[in-house]
């Protein structure tokens, strides 16, 4: 993807914006860690249009990490609103807050009429989003064929082109940029910069049925890369520290619990790490958009679909031999049948152990 596709986008006139031609453009993302890396594709697209044009972000206390390390981002604006509930006055709040900021256009990547209401209550001329739950007032550049498009990063993307433009072959990748110093000045604080041995980081952490690997499972593959002579991190949140400890007890010296509550050290120690190892979880795509060589462990989601848009090290998916354990058929091709508890703890080492090999330290 190049300028010249959007310069062929702005002479066929088929899109224009009301804002003016400097106005911002605030970016409505899903609030979950992958499908926010996945917007910085969405970025690299307008700022490839609108070069002129600020970015912001609509984000949660979360993600709010991610876009110190995002290029073409000007800033976030951090707003942590209820899931399932809708407080008028909160989203007043942010309406004013929006206002603040004089938007020309924003992209409300969401399907939910709340998602719109704060972007219109803030008075934004330019309101694009898929017609999702009738959203016909709130969304005022109202786009049609969402569920055609089988992929995030597709429906995002869309968003960012003109009305009815045709999507491209490929999408700009995004990009998350770490400075070394700060991995540098990180490390010296968590007492880390004197290993010098190869770092794998394993993220155990993921959200859904069928798609954590077991946690023994990570435990053989820590204890094993222990074994090798490598340091390994484990990365996570706070619901992931119970996995981390269960991991540390079995693995002993060498495994490191960094979980925490702070995103910036998971994405620090994937920037100073040589491998990753994760689930399909949100810091998988942020190793990917490193540039960190990773291994995506699938289950229950199809890796063409959902995995990052950054090119994987490596996928690892379950081996049937046998009948479907879901519906007993012999061939089954439902991919939600699946679940990573079939992939066995020593096919993943032997990825991990080939992988290491070939790339080395990064250091």
């Amino acid at each position: 993807m190049n300028d010249n596709s959007f310069h062929t986008f702005e002479r066929s006139g088929m899109s224009s914006t009301k804002g003016a031609c400097d106005s911002p453009i605030l970016l409505i993302p899903y609030m979950w860690i992958g499908d926010f890396v996945r917007c910085h594709s969405v970025v690299k697209l307008l700022r490839a249009r609108w070069p002129h044009r600020p970015v912001d972000f609509l984000t949660t206390t979360l993600c709010k990490p991610l876009l110190d390390y995002m290029p073409g981002v000007r800033q976030g604006i951090e707003w942590n609103l209820p899931r399932r509930s809708l407080p008028f006055g909160q989203y007043h709040g942010l309406a004013n807050r929006l206002r603040q900021e004089n938007y020309g256009t924003a992209l409300v990547m969401l399907r939910t009429w709340k998602s719109a209401l704060a972007p219109f209550l803030a008075g934004i001329p330019e309101r694009t989003g898929f017609i999702g739950e009738a959203r016909i007032l709130l969304i005022n550049d109202l786009r049609f064929g969402e569920r055609t498009l089988p992929r995030m990063v597709d429906r995002c993307g869309a968003l960012a082109l003109p009305k009815a433009a045709p999507l491209p072959r490929e999408w700009p990748l995004p990009e998350i940029a770490v400075p070394d110093a700060e991995v540098s000045a990180w490390r010296a604080r968590r007492g880390l910069d004197g290993d010098r041995r190869s770092i794998v980081a394993l993220a155990p952490g993921a959200v859904g049925p069928g798609k954590k690997w077991p946690t023994e499972n990570y435990a053989e593959l820590a204890k094993a890369l222990v074994g090798d002579g490598a340091s390994v991190w484990i990365l996570g949140g706070p619901l992931e520290k119970e996995l981390a400890m269960q991991i540390v007890s079995y693995a002993g010296p060498g495994v490191h619990d960094l979980t925490g509550n702070d995103l910036r050290d998971a994405i620090v120690a994937l920037k100073a790490a040589d491998l990753a190892v994760s689930n399909d979880s949100g810091l998988m795509h942020i190793a990917a958009a490193i540039g960190t060589p990773t291994i995506g462990i699938f289950g229950p989601t199809d890796p063409r679909l959902w995995g990052p848009l950054n090119p994987l090290a490596a996928v690892v998916e379950p081996q049937r031999n046998g009948p479907c354990p879901v519906c007993s058929r012999d061939q089954c091709e439902n991919v939600h049948h699946r679940s990573t508890s079939e992939i066995p703890a020593q096919r993943v080492i032997g990825v991990t152990r080939g992988l290491l090999q070939s790339t080395g330290s990064r250091r």
